[in-house]
């Protein structure tokens, strides 16, 4: 078991706290048809990636990308009901000290807060979101204000993630980073890692949080 003491934990959502896969597919493979891009190369690189850098990366930086923004937004908030807990997520944030974490998603805040309580996650005080900053994943700003909004130092925090955006941001913002699942790329070369959340133990401790895996 591997024990690691933070100031504060930063969670990254889909991936590591909510299995959205198979919805995030259908979404962006819809965009794909429709927009005529290759539904596998837009696939490969929407995880974890706010949606207008996903628009602005296949329509242009100079592209009107807003009517898109809107439509994938509908059709979000229409097919999340598939959604499902990570094993042992909803568990283990119950456990976290108040006051200790916070989410930070490349989602947009209010379906991100509804999909989570729809799926019983205890009530979310601090969440770093895609309209909270002005560049997402894998630029290190979300991980930073997560630990800015916590009163933490990012090099003090641990995150949680699943996805190469996200690893890449916390490692830019200096934070241990713990990968959920079977992600493996250059970025995780190294780091610590779970099966999914169910490996995953919080207390708090004098420092902040205590976090336990394996």
């Amino acid at each position: 078991m591997t024990t690691l003491d933070a100031a504060a934990v930063l969670l990254d959502m889909d991936g590591t706290l909510i299995d959205s896969t198979a919805t995030v597919d259908t979404v962006w493979g819809d965009f794909a048809r429709q927009a005529g891009f290759d539904v596998a190369e837009v696939l490969a690189t929407v995880h974890g990636v706010p949606a207008r850098a996903t628009l602005r990366r296949f329509l242009g930086e100079h592209a009107d990308i807003e009517p898109w923004f809107a439509q994938i937004a509908q059709w979000e908030a229409e097919r999340f009901d598939a959604d499902v807990e990570i094993p042992g997520a909803v568990a283990a944030v119950r456990t976290l000290p108040a006051g200790r974490w916070a989410v930070v998603t490349s989602a947009l805040r209010e379906p991100a807060l509804r999909r989570l309580a729809r799926l019983g996650f205890p009530a979310i005080d601090v969440m770093i979101a895609a309209e909270d900053v002005a560049r997402g994943k894998p630029d290190p700003e979300p991980y930073r204000r997560g630990a800015q909004a916590l009163g933490a130092d990012p090099r003090e925090c641990v995150v949680f993630e699943d996805a190469d955006a996200g690893v890449r941001a916390a490692l830019a913002a200096g934070a241990t980073v713990v990968v959920v699942g079977t992600l493996d790329t250059d970025a995780t070369v190294g780091l610590a890692r779970v099966r999914d959340m169910s490996d995953v133990r919080f207390s708090a401790s004098e420092q902040g949080v205590r976090v336990k895996l394996g």
